[in-house]
């Protein structure tokens, strides 16, 4: 069996970093909620307005 080395190798992928802080804001959106989520609810958690804003300037 091998085992990863430890300390110092971690390679950081801050795109999948980020899905998965999303994915966790999904996640807690949902359990505090009585209902389904709405896709505007699920924009909203997931700030895509904001983003497009950023992204297009508008």
């Amino acid at each position: 069996m091998r085992v990863a080395p430890v300390g110092g190798t971690a390679v950081q992928d801050h795109v999948a970093l980020a899905e998965i802080e999303l994915c966790g804001e999904l996640i807690i959106a949902a359990s505090a909620a009585r209902e389904r989520l709405s896709l505007e609810s699920i924009d909203k958690v997931l700030k895509v307005a904001e983003e497009r804003e950023r992204v297009t300037g508008h």
